[in-house]
């Protein structure tokens, strides 16, 4: 193989595990609000009478809705902090390996 050849090889590969990485991040953050969503009732109870009630315990549902994603996300916090500098590193890495073999550096996804 020429160093070209090799130096694309190599950049290839760095890509594909910094997109590995932005997948397990986007991962995380559906997984945390299809849990928050399960969390918070779907279904009110139907009041009989006044129906004028309807707009704040939408507003309670919602409320609670984003209080419950913000401990959720809370909790992978350390994870997601882990992922989010892996990440940074990777496009350190990218551009570094860009600039030493004079190579236009790839899009940002």
């Amino acid at each position: 193989m020429t160093v070209l050849t090799e130096a694309v090889t190599s950049l290839s590969r760095m890509e594909e595990a910094r997109r590995q990485i932005q997948r397990q991040l986007e991962l995380i953050d559906r997984q945390i609000a299809r849990r928050a969503t399960a969390l918070v009732p779907r279904t009110r109870q139907r009041r009989q009478g006044d129906r004028r009630g309807d707009a704040p315990i939408a507003c309670m549902v919602l409320g609670r809705y984003r209080s419950t994603l913000a401990t959720l996300t809370a909790e992978r916090q350390p994870e997601i902090d882990a992922l989010s500098r892996k990440l940074a590193r990777q496009d350190r890495a990218i551009a570094a390996h860009c600039e030493r073999h004079r190579m236009p550096a790839p899009r940002a996804a």
